[in-house]
């Protein structure tokens, strides 16, 4: 079941259908995984709702962050085994100097400690990961990540983390106008808020990405594989 389909009117769906939208981009020859900022500032130091959450860090999922971490622990191994490059985007460490527009909407993210920051245990980057620090939602605004994808030899990017509306979409976009084919596991995604979460998919299954299912996504790199 697509995430969406309780939310999107049904109008509106037969509207994309009749105009054709959201056939398959498919995969190409060479895979990286983005796994965007999973950081305890975006799911909190411990499982709990989200409202509870909140009383930590602003800008925490709560337990919606953690379940789709666990998904996203499952996919990290196959790419290791695979031989596959796994890269970080991750947001930077902000203050009042560079904050940006994002502190004038949530003047609270330039107060979150240090801790916030660290990468959660459970999908940690090692040593042969690429970290990428950004300060904007696209994880390639002002980075190296096409010169590290180019390097690579990647045609693929299979994107997993947070927001769904906001890091992961934006980097799914500019993916996309950059001609990269996209994976988007839709269970290793998350946001805030679920109406969010999936109108956000629908619309880059419709124009931008292949939203599917982890296992569909586990299938497709084994195919590439082959």
């Amino acid at each position: 079941m697509k995430p969406w389909q309780d939310i999107i009117p049904p109008q509106d769906l037969a509207v994309y259908e009749r105009a054709g939208f959201g056939h398959s981009g498919g995969v190409g020859r060479r895979a990286a995984l983005l796994i965007i900022d999973t950081q305890y500032r975006t799911v909190g130091t411990r499982p709990r709702p989200i409202l509870e959450s909140l009383d930590e860090y602003p800008t925490s999922c709560g337990d919606i962050g953690w379940t789709a971490i666990g998904h996203i622990a499952r996919l990290i191994p196959a790419f290791r085994a695979a031989g596959l490059p796994i890269l970080y985007p991750h947001v930077a460490p902000k203050t009042r100097h560079d904050g940006g527009r994002f502190a004038d909407k949530l003047p609270a993210i330039t107060d979150i400690p240090a801790r916030g920051y660290e990468f959660v245990q459970e999908v940690a980057p090692t040593a042969d990961d690429i970290l990428i620090a950004k300060y904007h939602p696209s994880a390639f605004f002002g980075t190296a990540l096409t010169s590290h994808l180019i390097d690579l030899g990647v045609d693929t990017l299979f994107v997993t983390g947070c927001t769904t509306s906001g890091c992961v979409r934006a980097t799914v976009v500019d993916a996309f106008s950059l001609n990269y084919r996209i994976v988007v596991p839709q269970e290793c995604v998350f946001d805030r808020s679920a109406v969010s979460h999936a109108v956000n998919l629908f619309d880059m299954a419709s124009k931008y990405a292949d939203v599917m299912s982890l296992d569909d996504a586990m299938r497709a790199l084994d195919q590439m594989a082959v």
